[in-house]
């Protein structure tokens, strides 16, 4: 399962909810005929399937009515609830593009082959897209997802080359 966003809150009276988008192009989404619903905790089987009826760009939020919402009660319960989908219905992605998803738990070694530590999520600014690494021992660096850093994603061998110091 891939997360895409999380139910923050519920929407209007008749069951819409807002919900942050985790990953980009949170509005090409609208074209998968349903989300999973579950929590972070839940194992993947856990997820329930919900039909998609309208979904829409409200700011920095997705306006979403799903089939089975049919008020606001239904709404305020499902306030935080992850959405995500099976990664077989997602399209593949293009040279040099990643689901957030794929990067995450990805060992980072740099241009001298130093274990900077693992990929422990990825932030969204306006910018470019942050590298979150934890060493394992509590430490975390934020390293920009950039050409100049990021020289190369191997995926088949769960790994991520950049040019960054350890001691940076």
């Amino acid at each position: 399962m891939v997360v895409l966003g999380k139910i923050v809150a519920p929407y209007g009276l008749v069951g819409a909810v807002k919900v942050h988008p985790f990953a980009d192009d949170p509005l090409s989404w609208a074209k998968l005929p349903q989300w999973w619903l579950g929590r972070e905790e839940d194992d993947p089987s856990l997820w329930r399937p919900e039909k998609l009826r309208r979904c829409r760009s409200g700011g920095d939020v997705l306006i979403v009515q799903f089939g089975s919402f049919s008020d606001r009660n239904a709404s305020e319960a499902a306030k935080g609830l992850l959405v995500g989908v099976p990664r077989s219905m997602l399209p593949p992605t293009a040279e040099n593009e990643y689901y957030w998803a794929d990067l995450i738990g990805l060992d980072v070694l740099n241009t001298h082959g130093q274990s900077l530590g693992q990929v422990l999520g990825l932030i969204e600014t306006p910018g470019n897209d942050v590298l979150r690494v934890g060493d394992g021992e509590g430490n975390e660096r934020l390293l920009p997802f950039v050409a100049a850093v990021v020289l190369d994603v191997d995926l088949p061998g769960r790994c991520v080359r950049v040019d960054w110091e350890a001691d940076w």
